[in-house]
């Protein structure tokens, strides 16, 4: 995924548990409770969410770097960055990598 995009892979849940007391009452009134029995009754789910680290343009499938500047490597642009293709234009063609507009960048 792109760097700074989240997505919730598991949502989180609490869990459950059923206690059982032991009540001690004298006079009709609660002297002491002791837990005697905890019984889980669902457990927990552990939120997951997957987080971005990959710094890809969406435009194109295949990696194709974020710079303000990427041409095809072995070519002739000045970057600064560069991609090895072939890579698919699936959006616009920002860096104008897809020269003869067959769909794929970087593949002459």
């Amino acid at each position: 995924m792109p760097k700074g995009v989240t997505k919730l892979r598991t949502r989180g849940v609490e869990g459950t548990k059923k206690l059982t007391y032991q009540v001690t009452v004298i006079d009709g009134i609660e002297t002491a409770r002791k837990v005697v029995k905890t019984q889980i009754t669902t457990k927990p789910v552990t939120e997951v969410v997957a987080v971005g680290t990959n710094n890809c343009d969406l435009n194109y499938q295949g990696c194709v770097p974020i710079a303000s500047d990427v041409d095809c490597a072995g070519g002739s642009g000045n970057g600064p960055a560069y991609v090895k293709g072939p890579v698919k234009v699936i959006g616009y063609d920002i860096y104008k990598l897809d020269r003869n507009r067959d769909g794929y960048g970087c593949n002459e």
